[in-house]
Order: structure tokens, then sequence, then C-alpha cells
């Protein structure tokens, strides 16, 4: 068989040899990766030579590591030289490899120019207004004249980012007329307008929804304090209120709240109850007894006034 006719033959060898030989038969049984500068010992089987140097290093007896055949001498370690091309190959088409791809399910987007079972797409254009799977998009990283065009997430609601008068992608914000509009839009019917890019106004509504949020949060956890507090005095109030013994004649001590309650009346219910409070606490406790068969009864007596301004203050009872 002649030279021309032998290469053609290897070629198809390989190739089918392509098909059939998976990445695990060249896989180095200590370090489970695709084989480095591979070695043939004389069991037949191959590993990487830095592995299997490092592993007879480390032992006194040379065997191998896979069927455990034990050698007399330390065989010398040679590279395989064609297992050594093989590999490298193997690992070029491994990186080259496009990532798998999935067909599409329930819920996902559709490759638009996938003919039968249709891919899942990965992206969008807003400038083609199609969505691509993971094959047909790289032409838009590949191509200069794609390159610039706009890709976002997948998005199945394409046809509602279009101008409806144009048919051309939504691409402007127009804050005169407070609308998205296309390029067509611009030179048709917004001469003269304020318009910006709609990345850059939806990243300042972002900011301003922020800015938002932030002060309803803040309101609410002043709202949220303010009620704590004034639940904790209301209940302080019940407890005093349970615990007291009021005068049976004057000064009681009367609480008040309105339909128009509000924190700054609390406080100032507070303060007089302080007052009331601190003027009770210097009454004098009186005890007196009926009869020998009644219980005691006890009063609360004013002091004995200090000043002529005391004395003018006292409520006389004739």
């Amino acid at each position: 068989m002649t030279d021309s006719l032998c290469l053609p033959l290897l070629r198809l060898t390989m190739a089918e040899a392509q098909l059939f030989v998976s990445q695990d038969e060249f896989t180095c049984s200590l370090c489970l990766d695709t084989l480095t500068d591979p070695v043939t010992i004389p069991c037949g089987h191959n590993f990487c030579l830095k592995c299997l140097s490092n592993c007879w290093d480390q032992s006194q007896v040379c065997s191998c590591p896979q069927c455990r055949h034990t050698f007399t001498t330390r065989p010398e370690l040679n590279r395989n030289t064609l297992l050594n091309e093989v590999t490298k190959k193997l690992k070029k088409m491994t990186l080259s490899s496009p990532p798998p791809q999935n067909y599409a399910g329930p819920g996902d987007v559709e490759c638009d120019f996938c003919t039968g079972k249709k891919f899942r797409a990965v992206k969008s254009c807003l400038t083609c207004m199609a969505s691509y799977c993971q094959t047909h998009l790289q032409p838009h990283y590949e191509v200069a004249t794609l390159k610039h065009h706009n890709l976002v997430d997948t998005d199945r609601n394409l046809k509602e980012k279009l101008c409806e008068k144009h048919q051309k992608s939504l691409e402007i914000f127009c804050k005169t007329d407070d609308s998205c509009i296309c390029m067509m839009c611009v030179v048709t019917g917004h001469k003269n307008h304020e318009i910006v890019k709609l990345e850059t106004e939806r990243e300042e509504k972002q900011k301003q929804l922020g800015a938002t949020l932030s002060d309803i949060k803040r309101g609410l956890e002043e709202t949220e304090k303010t009620l704590k507090e004034t639940r904790r005095a209301m209940e302080e109030m019940k407890t005093f209120s349970s615990r007291c013994v009021l005068p049976a004649d004057g000064d009681s001590l009367n609480f008040t709240v309105t339909a128009e309650f509000s924190s700054e009346d609390l406080r100032k219910e507070l303060s007089g109850l302080t007052k009331s409070v601190k003027k009770i606490s210097q009454w004098v406790i009186m005890t007196r007894t009926p009869s020998a068969h009644e219980a005691p009864v006890f009063a609360l007596q004013p002091p004995e006034p200090q000043s002529r301004d005391d004395f003018l203050k006292c409520e006389f009872v004739l």
C-alpha cells in the first residue's frame, strides 16, 4: 500500500479512535488527572513521571501502584513520546470544547436560531431582538460588527422592549415626556428634548428608590421606638395606680387620655405625676383606732407649714 493511501486510512483510524477513547483511559491513577509526561513501566501501566518518581522515592520497594507487581531493580523511567502527544491533544480538546448545553424546558427561554428541538437561551440581544443559546451566541463575541450589540440576561418579553411606532429597541429615555423611546423617535418627535440613555435613567431611579426606602425604614424605626416608649410608660402608670392609695379628701391624682394623645402629653402627665408623688412622700401617716374591736384606720396628713407661704397654701376645713 502506498504512502498516499496509508495517510487517509491513518487519519480515519485516529478519528475512529477519538470517538471511542475516553479521557479516563489517559488518567494517572496516582494524581487522578490527565497524564503529564507519561511513562510506561514494564508491567504495561502508565503514570505521570513526577507522580511515580515521588512514589518510589518514598518507598523501599519498587512496585506498580496499580497492579502491585514488584521489580527487583528500579526500572529506568523514560517519557512515552507517543502517549505524551496524545495526552497533549486530549487536554487541548478539553479546553477548547464548548460547555454542555441543555434543551429548553418549562419556564426557559428558547434559542431563536435553533432548528428542531431548541436549546436553552443564555443571552438575549436588544440590538437583534433575539435570544441565543451558547453555540449561536458565539458570533457576538467573535464578529466585529456584532461585538457592540447590547447583550442582556435572557428575556422572554423582548417584544415589549420594541418601539410600537418604529419597531426599534427602546434605548433612550426622554425626561421631557417621561417615556422610553427609540433612536428614530429622537429624530422624529423629540427634538430639543432632554434625553438620556435608558441605563443612565434606570441607575438614577434606583438611587432615588434606595433613598426613599431608607427614609421610610428610618421613619418606621422611629415610630416603633416611640410606640415602645409609650407602651412602657403606660405600663408604669398602671403599675403605680395599682399600688398607691390616694387620700380620701382632695389631692387625688387624675390622668386624662384624649383622642389627641401624644408623647408630649405623656411627658407632661408624667411630670405632674412625679411632683404629686414627691409631695405625697412628705406627708405623715397617721394611725387612728376607733375602738378595740375595729381595725385601725390609716390616713395621710400634710406636714406642718414651715413658712408663711406654706401656711397660706394650707386648706382649712371648718
